[in-house]
């Protein structure tokens, strides 16, 4: 058997990383992409890989003398490449085609390693196909019983309705001599006479399968087991989706800040949202909406104020809506001078925004990260700030003060002339008090150097229409943070929620009510596994202590064993030692995580 690489495009969709050499030559966790094809062929029993180049073909040989390979390698020109598509490539490489059995690869597919065996084992005039994901675009397939494929579906003629009947084709395909003879070259060079260079080569499977039954046997491989890329981006995501270092998947994933939609498989325990919102109907109104949503402007500045205040029964001068609270802070923090007091561990896009010499810390960790308001009291009185920031219920601790406690530090605050952030994008999930949250027009008026933030993301479970609101007493400061973000700061998908969460109060509350409940079967079912100990929590995550357990060894463990991602407290200020932080989700998710961490032992001594 022989391999033959269609290598001469020159993936213009990567634009300037593919600038001075072909798209095969990016790299690859380490290695460019064809260096591993090469690496991966070298496994089988191959008389040798011919590779078609086209694009910087000089770059492509050059670099091809460079490497290591068992397997003899010969280089073919497609000096058609910039006026054609992959058809001409097989063209050129037709009088190879028809000497041996044959594999034929597309130098932009990424395969596991262990995928090689079952190259090896399939049978002759096969396809590799897989499952299809909803991130994928292409040629798919269908196919019998029998896996005789049944049609080769281009992506302009797929049918939604038929989703579930198509399987996308890997770019590998292992084919006789007799089926590119009498068949497949045939075709090929007929469809170029009649039609042009300007096609795929999958054109003639197509109407071959549609002539003749049974010519060519689908065999499926997981999905997760390759990746096509057309994008730098993609690229990147598919060095995370095939990565196999667990450790260095997780570090990789984290850095994704999300978008695991991408990752169908992940099951994210990491980011913090609301489990039980927002409900079906909320969501179909969307649905529904999602044409004028997607081509009407949003509203301006003005008019997203009115709506977040008749939401959080404010006045609109005294609230300001944001593109997630992360802008809000950015835009809060530039106006306010002088240092900064943060208590650690903490949401680090409150220091992350402002100069470290501007930080003045209080560390908890040695308070077991719990601590009063009375605590904070004391250590900022002997370490004076022009600003404080609480995250309340704290994150990642889950720590909690009690809006009294809350109400001291303004008061103590307001007498030093010290303004007080009060982030209380987690107070919604807190059952210690019945009306802990400071939105309050009579508090924010009594208290001008009070700002209150709040991430609508997290509470209300919708983090992909990136909201947030900061409200305050002082005017003057809402207006100047008004003035510095742009009139189109928040876009439709927002503003509709903004208009219709009203309307879901309370299926919002009864959520809530199931939340806490959830919550506390979720804390006695942690607390059951040895080498963990868990702090308690008032907010929608806990943050648990590991014992004789390293944080990254139990995350990439997870990872791969479980698709589960959890967050690794092991790099976070002002944590020492083993600790990770664990999303409250739904009982049923939540005793998925529970069933991984009995399964991990740990090498613990329990």
């Amino acid at each position: 058997m022989q391999a033959v690489i269609l290598a001469a495009g020159k993936g213009s969709r990567f634009k300037q990383a593919t600038k001075h050499k072909p798209k095969c030559m990016l790299s690859f966790n380490g290695e460019t992409l064809i260096g591993r094809m090469i690496r991966q062929l070298n496994q089988l029993d191959l008389k040798r890989i011919v590779i078609v180049a086209g694009y910087k073909e000089e770059v492509l040989t050059k670099y091809l003398k460079s490497i290591e390979s068992r397997v003899p390698i010969t280089i073919l020109i497609n000096d058609q490449f910039a006026t054609s598509n992959n058809i001409v490539s097989v063209a050129k490489a037709s009088s190879v085609l028809e000497e041996d059995e044959t594999l034929l690869v597309e130098s932009d597919v990424i395969i596991r390693d262990e995928l090689m065996d079952v190259i090896r084992d399939a049978p002759t005039d096969a396809a590799i196909v897989s499952s299809l994901d909803n991130w994928m675009d292409g040629t798919v397939v269908t196919f019998d019983d029998d896996y005789q494929i049944t049609a080769f579906v281009s992506r302009h003629d797929q049918q939604e309705a038929l989703a579930s009947d198509y399987f996308k084709t890997v770019n590998i395909y292992k084919l006789s001599c007799h089926f590119n003879r009498h068949y497949f070259l045939p075709y090929v060079r007929q469809q170029i006479r009649s039609f042009g260079g300007n096609d795929y080569y999958e054109t003639v499977f197509g109407a071959l399968v549609a002539l003749k039954k049974g010519l060519l046997r689908a065999v499926v491989v997981d999905a997760k087991d390759w990746d096509e890329v057309d994008t730098l981006q993609e690229l990147r995501l598919a060095e995370i989706r095939l990565n196999s270092n667990p450790t260095e998947k997780m570090k990789r994933l984290s850095r994704q800040y999300g978008g695991y939609w991408r990752f169908p498989d992940i099951k994210d325990y990491a980011y913090l949202v609301n489990p039980f919102f927002p409900p079906e109907k909320l969501v179909q109104q969307f649905q529904t909406e999602l044409p004028s949503l997607l081509t009407a402007y949003p509203s301006g500045m003005t008019v997203n104020s009115e709506l977040a205040a008749e939401a959080f029964d404010l006045v609109p001068k005294r609230i300001v809506v944001g593109n997630g609270a992360s802008e809000l802070i950015q835009a809060a923090l530039k106006l306010i001078p002088g240092k900064i007091g943060v208590i650690r561990p903490t949401f680090e896009e409150y220091p992350n925004r402002v100069a470290g010499t501007q930080i003045e810390t209080m560390i908890t960790q040695q308070m077991g990260f719990h601590y009063t308001g009375r605590d904070v009291i004391h250590y900022f009185s002997k370490h004076p700030v022009n600003c404080l920031v609480l995250i309340n219920p704290d994150n990642p601790s889950g720590n909690y003060l009690q809006k009294k406690e809350v109400l001291a530090i303004c008061k103590w605050a307001q007498k030093l002339n010290i303004r007080v952030i009060v982030d209380e994008s987690f107070i919604d999930f807190v059952d210690a008090e019945r009306h802990p949250s400071l939105l309050n027009e009579d508090l924010l008026k009594g208290f001008p150097n009070l700002i209150v933030i709040k991430s609508i993301s997290k509470s209300y479970g919708v983090p992909g229409v990136r909201l947030g609101v900061l409200a305050s007493g002082h005017e003057a400061l809402v207006a100047q943070i008004k003035r510095v973000l742009p009139i189109w700061n928040i876009n439709a998908f927002g503003q509709f929620f903004l208009q219709k969460v009203s309307s879901y109060q309370l299926a919002y509350n009864e959520g809530l009510v199931v939340f806490y409940k959830v919550r506390k079967r979720f804390f006695r079912a942690l607390e059951t596994i040895p080498y963990m100990t868990v702090l308690p929590s008032q907010a929608n995550f806990f943050m648990v202590q590991l014992v004789g357990v390293t944080s990254q060894d139990l995350s990439s463990y997870l990872l791969e064993s479980a698709n589960i991602l959890i967050k690794d407290l092991g790099t976070k200020p002002g944590i020492e030692g083993e600790y990770v932080r664990l999303a409250v989700k739904t009982d049923a998710e939540n005793q998925t995580l529970i069933h991984a961490l009995r399964a991990y032992d740990g090498n613990t001594t329990f």
